[in-house]
């Protein structure tokens, strides 16, 4: 089992394929443990991809003397990259926690990100988005994992999407059924996106950096993730009017894999 101990826990990962090497982060849970089929493909068809488990999820520990924030897990993530050997590396975080990471991975530590791609993303919670999250929140730790699934999936996917997939996204083996029986993880990872602020600092990030607008995400909403293609230098975006909070299905999946490639693309060409 990959582990790396830091401050007497163990950070697990998984690295998979060959190329220039890349990192992909999720929101409330992990790509490892078999679900490396939800990564984009343009990512692990073509470079050396690495997916990690936050602190209390997967195989992670945690300690809650340390404090639960994106820019400590920014600085898992480069002590893990360092361990590596790993540098300029793509990195892309999808719907919520992880492209918040990514985006404090590149304020401090410039040289280890070549690009950054966001989903699902924000650089300051504002009051409706930091209430949809404690509900969210007390729902998991006072109504239980069923209740909070319930509500966490109606409000991220489309409503064509959700009424013709609720069978496999709710339940065990469903949506976020990494988080089930660990609610006090959980709550840490809503620490940790709640208290989260780059919008003073985002003109600090230098690299190449696409951000996906989804009109439809009732979580980070637009206006949210256009203040990050604002507050970014040279950053771009576009918006896609059928985009919910996740991106899912096919034709969703397969239009990202060929926006994702496009950018890594310019990217490798521009040096």
């Amino acid at each position: 089992m990959p582990v790396l101990e830091l401050d007497s826990r163990d950070l697990y990962y998984e690295i998979s394929g060959e190329g220039d090497p890349a990192v992909v982060m999720g929101g409330w849970g992990t790509y490892c443990h078999g679900r490396q089929s939800s990564l984009p493909r343009a990512i692990t068809a073509g470079y050396q991809t690495l997916i990690w488990d936050y602190p209390g999820i997967g195989s992670s520990g945690d300690r809650d003397d340390l404090p639960a924030t994106t820019a400590r897990y920014a600085d898992d993530l480069a002590r893990l990259l360092d361990h590596l050997g790993w540098s300029s590396v793509h990195v892309v975080g999808l719907v919520g926690l992880g492209a918040c990471v990514g985006q404090e991975l590149a304020i401090a530590r410039p040289d280890l990100v070549r690009s950054l791609v966001m989903t699902g993303t924000w650089a300051q919670p504002d009051p409706i988005f930091t209430d949809q999250l404690e509900g969210l929140r007390s729902a998991h730790l006072h109504a239980g994992f069923d209740v909070f699934q319930l509500l966490v999936a109606s409000f991220s996917f489309t409503a064509d999407f959700y009424n013709a997939n609720r069978d496999r996204l709710l339940g065990s083996e469903g949506a976020w059924g990494e988080l089930n029986g660990r609610a006090h993880a959980h709550s840490r990872l809503v620490d940790a996106c709640l208290t989260h602020d780059a919008l003073d600092r985002l003109h600090r990030i230098s690299c190449p950096t696409f951000v996906l607008h989804a009109a439809l995400d009732v979580i980070t909403r637009p206006e949210m993730t256009r203040l990050l293609e604002d507050g970014i230098p040279n950053a771009e975006g576009e918006t896609w009017e059928d985009l919910a909070h996740v991106i899912a299905g096919r034709d969703q999946k397969v239009r990202f894999d060929r926006l994702l490639q496009r950018f890594l693309e310019k990217v490798e060409v521009a040096g």
